[in-house]
């Protein structure tokens, strides 16, 4: 799920700032605590390889976040597909991978656990 910053609600606006907000986000009270990542990863990267042998060899670690330069291309344990642009608010649910066909930038806020989880999998995929 994505959300462009040019189609979120306007929740209020003064003379010196405008509050935009999408309900609905994602939900996260089953999970501890949060931690804010930021994101730089090269043009032609692939995380697919690296999540193989994780349940439907995807992430399944939820996250919110925001992509600030570039653009992400994610695909669902479902098979469905979605591209992510610079300037796009991100909710991804567990089931997912990622690549990237140009240098991309983003954050992303994930429960911090399970995402240590995946990059411990993946690192040791790497040493392989």
């Amino acid at each position: 799920m994505h959300q462009s910053k040019a189609e979120l609600t306007v929740g209020m606006e003064t003379p010196g700032a405008t509050i935009q907000q999408q309900a609905g986000f994602g939900v996260a009270t089953e999970h501890d605590d949060l931690a804010a990542e930021h994101f730089r990863v090269s043009a032609g990267t692939d995380l697919t390889p690296l999540l193989e042998g994780l349940q439907d060899d995807t992430c399944q670690c939820p996250h919110w976040g925001y992509v600030i330069d570039g653009a992400i291309s994610v695909r669902y344990a479902d098979g469905s597909e979605a591209v992510d642009n610079a300037g796009d608010l991100v909710y991804w649910p567990p089931g997912h991978t990622l690549w990237v066909d140009e240098d991309t930038e983003f954050i992303l806020f994930s429960p911090h656990e399970e995402h240590t989880d995946v990059f411990e999998h993946m690192a040791a995929k790497m040493g392989e």
